[in-house]
């Protein structure tokens, strides 16, 4: 699950954190308020100001071309209606940007146990007595209102003892957090059944080497800094940076494709339990699982539909919308296996020249439309190879944007792990019911997709954005 809730608990205090944006990467040798070296441009309430204002356009844009009947309905027992998203967005910016960075009274403190998302699981919210879509868009803009004066008040310089306040951290907390409510709301709206509501251009067409990259890229083994201690806007499972050691592995160059995974199917891959943890072999059966989510053949050719819209599966595609027990069994029929989220973040963003970790594969730049598929600004996967301004030192592309990426690893704390700023955001999920998505697709935001964002669901979910690479063992073939 993208982890979009924050709930009403008493925030931490005694932590410190670096600039705003941009920092210098994490290394080995210089402690974090030292690394910090790379101040931003502008000033921290200026970038938080951008970051609500950006996350505010695409709540607006998602749920203002339909219908109040779509606002209120739920398109699936998975997900709540758009109208709890849009009221859910409103209280936690009201709670932790209006009262606690604040300190006002707040704009409706008395829906706080209507839009507790641990109080009141998905599947049961239709029946709440939920904010209509009219009130909740002028909750959501009376909230932002306060919000601006507040921001305007506060002091979010780097050295404000206040954890919540240095850097605009809470300011950047909750414009990730209504990003992953965006997200939610966009896997919402392609499980909605009816015409399309949605438009977006096309991803640009494969550039023209990337028919001839090579399947795999290899990593070097040994030591590299995984996680952050620096970067202000860092979320708590992503902290403290720390030395992992690997041995070396290959690792795919782009993911998984809608044509490489086309030839698991016809291989009798959904039939054959060689390939399935026990686990997900009962899943399968169970559910009778047998292509990805929103595809089905028609006449010998697998179709899909996409946010409203029934059209071929393009073979160059990254696969999407497959739950871990697929992605698994497939790269165990490929003769292969998941990365480690270990092994993925050292593939994104270890420079071996250099023995640091860049924030992201192809440096420490913001995000560009040249280097990854982010932000909705298409609404699918761009074909495999793409964006090779955003490769990794290790050759690998696409590991940010276009799909999440599941890896073989449970959802588990960093060592010395800290929960900041109330363990519900992450501590209480850790444990091996949930796997971790790394790299973001192309429905998150750039301020959610830095190379140390961590993502987790469970094994079974395919309504989110997620498909897959593979990796193996370098150790047994006499290359590496």
């Amino acid at each position: 699950m993208t982890n979009s809730h924050i709930t009403i608990t008493t925030a931490r205090t005694g932590s410190t954190r670096g600039p705003l944006v941009a920092p210098a990467p994490d290394t080995p040798t210089a402690p974090p308020a030292a690394a910090a070296s790379v101040r931003p441009p502008g000033t921290p309430s200026a970038a938080a100001r951008t970051a609500l204002e950006t996350a505010r356009r695409r709540t607006l844009d998602l749920t203002d071309p339909v219908t109040d009947e779509d606002l209120t309905a739920q398109h699936s027992r998975l997900m709540s209606p758009l109208v709890w998203d849009l009221a859910h967005i409103a209280s936690q910016e009201d709670l932790w940007l209006v009262r606690t960075a604040g300190r006002r009274p707040g704009i409706r403190p008395d829906l706080d146990p209507l839009y507790d998302a641990f109080r009141h699981p998905r599947a049961d919210r239709p029946a709440l007595p939920l904010l209509d879509p009219t009130a909740a868009r002028a909750y959501l803009a009376s909230v932002r209102a306060e919000t601006w004066d507040v921001l305007a008040a506060v002091d979010t310089s780097p050295d404000n003892p206040d954890p919540l306040l240095a850097s605009g951290f809470v300011f950047g907390m909750l414009a990730q957090h209504e990003q992953q409510h965006d997200e939610t709301m966009l896997a919402t709206l392609q499980l909605r059944k009816g015409p399309p509501v949605l438009h977006a251009p096309a991803p640009p067409p494969a550039p023209a080497d990337a028919a001839g990259l090579p399947r795999e890229v290899l990593v070097p083994g040994g030591p590299f800094i995984m996680g952050t201690s620096i970067d202000p806007w860092a979320l708590d499972n992503e902290r403290p940076h720390h030395t992992v050691d690997l041995a070396a592995f290959w690792l795919d160059t782009v993911p998984v494709t809608n044509a490489a995974y086309q030839e698991f199917i016809t291989a009798g891959g959904y039939r054959d339990p060689r390939w399935w943890t026990p686990a997900g072999w009962r899943h399968i059966q169970e559910t009778g699982i047998e292509a990805p989510l929103f595809w089905r053949q028609e006449r010998g050719q697998w179709l899909r539909r996409r946010f409203g819209v029934i059209e071929e599966v393009p073979g160059d595609e990254p696969v999407l919308h497959v739950s871990w027990y697929e992605a698994d069994a497939y790269a165990r029929w490929a003769g292969r296996r998941l990365p480690t989220e270990a092994e993925w973040e050292k593939a994104a963003r270890h420079d071996s020249a250099t023995g640091r970790s860049r924030r992201y594969p192809w440096g420490d730049a913001e995000p560009g439309p040249e280097h990854a598929n982010l932000g909705q600004r298409h609404l699918q996967p761009a074909p495999a190879g793409s964006y090779p301004a955003g490769a990794a030192p290790s050759g690998a592309r696409q590991l940010i944007g276009d799909v999440w990426e599941w890896t073989a690893s449970d959802f588990n704390p960093y060592p010395c792990f800290t929960a900041f700023p109330y363990k519900e955001y992450s501590e209480v999920f850790f444990g091996p019911e949930y796997k971790v998505l790394r790299g973001g697709a192309f429905s998150v935001d750039p301020v959610a997709a830095r190379g140390t964002f961590r993502n987790w669901d469970y094994p079974i979910r395919r309504q989110i954005f997620a498909g897959f690479r593979t990796a193996r063992d370098a150790f047994d073939d006499g290359r590496a």
